[in-house]
């Protein structure tokens, strides 16, 4: 019996082992893909058009400009004091990793011949955009980051209960595109402002992806003939709460549930359908864990 028990708790721990092999090996990948396309954004696109990025790539862009030395040697060094942050903060196999992908694009953006694609400038700012925030997000789904800004924000909003992580990286990026304006110039700069916008939401849509999940909070008289109908036509799960008016004192239940902004539009539609008088509240969740999150129906 002993005997047996050792080997189902080795041959766990084996199994435990080798997803995590699989798993970093996964994170190497997309770390290297990342890389690629980081390294396309800003090679292929905007630095022989003089626009940069936000965060520490812009500030390194900004160097790189003022200097006259390569990007490849900035990118590391203006990094580092972030990842030894990160480090100490969120831990050794986060920054070993993030290490790694900077020392990785760095290498490749020394390496790698990129040729211009185009030479049209809005079409630089957006494309450019899209590839640095693909790389940006690919990274971030190896488990590192191939820039340091949100390590930052992230320690500073840990410190002080004034600002969000949102509200620091936006602070920084405002006063890089300010020196930016000085620095390369006030049209330079704005196409600057288009690639960070571009490359942000192209990160969002790979962290987040089309199903980016959103909370819906339902008050109404007739919340069971909603709640079946969520149940049964999109296999949702939907939680009740039990309340009572404010002002009226009457006992009533509040629906909620979590869809995927695609499926926001059928909600609605089934409520005003029933009820159209029903009080609803909306709001994106930044991440969703556990809990009926799948289909009821793919289960």
């Amino acid at each position: 019996m002993l005997t047996m028990t050792v080997q189902r708790l080795n041959r766990s721990g084996r199994l435990r082992f080798e997803k995590r092999q699989l798993r970093e090996i996964l994170n190497v990948f997309l770390i290297f893909l990342g890389a690629l396309s980081a390294a396309m954004g800003l090679h292929g696109f905007l630095e022989s058009s003089n626009f940069i990025d936000g965060g520490v790539t812009g500030i390194s862009m900004l160097l790189a400009k003022q200097t006259g030395l390569p990007l490849s040697l900035f990118l590391p060094l203006v990094n580092a004091p972030f990842i030894i942050l990160g480090f100490r903060q969120i831990g050794a196999a986060f920054a070993i990793r993030s290490m790694f992908a900077i020392a990785l694009l760095s290498v490749i953006l020394a390496v790698v011949e990129f040729k211009d694609v185009t030479s049209d400038r809005v079409l630089t700012a957006i494309f450019g955009g899209v590839f640095l925030g693909a790389g940006i997000g690919l990274a971030i789904r190896g488990n590192a980051v191939l820039d340091g800004t949100e390590i930052a924000a992230l320690l500073i909003s840990k410190r002080s209960h004034l600002f969000k992580v949102g509200d620091i990286i936006l602070g920084i990026n405002v006063a890089i595109f300010l020196v930016a304006m000085l620095v390369l110039g006030i049209e330079e700069a704005l196409y600057s402002i288009l690639t960070y916008v571009t490359a942000a939401r192209t990160l969002d849509f790979l962290i987040y992806g089309l199903e980016q999940f959103t909370a819906i909070t339902i008050v109404s008289e007739r919340s069971a003939s909603i709640r079946q109908r969520i149940m049964d036509e999109l296999g949702r799960g939907v939680t009740i709460y039990k309340a009572r008016g404010g002002k009226s004192g009457v006992d009533q239940e509040i629906l909620y549930c979590v869809v995927t902004r695609l499926e926001i539009g059928k909600v609605k539609s089934i409520i005003r359908e029933v009820d159209e008088s029903a009080f609803v509240v909306t709001h994106a969740l930044s991440d969703v864990q556990g809990g009926m999150v799948k289909r009821a129906g793919l289960h």
